[in-house]
């Protein structure tokens, strides 16, 4: 009996000594390093140049999506590359309130059923084969002449930059 009691109490301190660590793994595992321009790699900064101006204000998420995009840089073909420098740089000349509306229209975008996803992807393929001319013509068009802007452009008219969630 005495066996059992000290087995008992064996477990028990064994199972609080794991509950009192937990918080500590917990937050270990949900704490992201938010780190420094100084701290990318070469390749990550070249990677990452157009954002350069703007890596301090990013948060450690964002950051870390960003550098997730980086690493998988060197293995995307040439017209990937090019896409992802372009949208780097429409990206980091949106000012925040512009940034915060193309996150939302994302999030927006990603609810959609998939039926009007595609629709609204036919609609902004046809937009982007139009000649630069009538871009701007409807560019400039009052607001409430115009057709709503699908979730994924930029209130600038441009494309919304790539997230690096995969993370559109």
């Amino acid at each position: 009996m005495a066996q059992d009691r000290r087995a008992a109490l064996t477990a028990a301190l064994a199972a609080a000594g794991l509950l009192a660590l937990a918080p500590e793994v917990g937050w270990a595992q949900i704490t992201l390093k938010s780190p420094k321009w100084s701290d990318l790699s070469q390749q990550e900064r070249e990677v990452l140049a157009p954002l350069k101006s703007d890596w301090n204000n990013l948060d450690a998420q964002r950051k870390q999506k960003w550098r997730g995009v980086a690493q998988r840089y060197p293995e995307m073909k040439p017209d990937e590359q090019a896409r992802i420098h372009e949208q780097m740089r429409g990206w980091s000349q949106l000012s925040p309130d512009q940034r915060k509306q193309a996150r939302e229209q994302y999030k927006s975008m990603n609810k959609l059923p998939p039926e009007q996803k595609a629709d609204v992807k036919q609609k902004w393929e046809e937009y982007q084969s139009l000649p630069p001319e009538q871009k701007r013509e409807l560019a400039s068009r009052p607001s409430s002449a115009k057709i709503p802007a699908p979730a994924n452009t930029l209130p600038s008219g441009g494309k919304r930059p790539a997230s690096p969630t995969g993370s559109r």
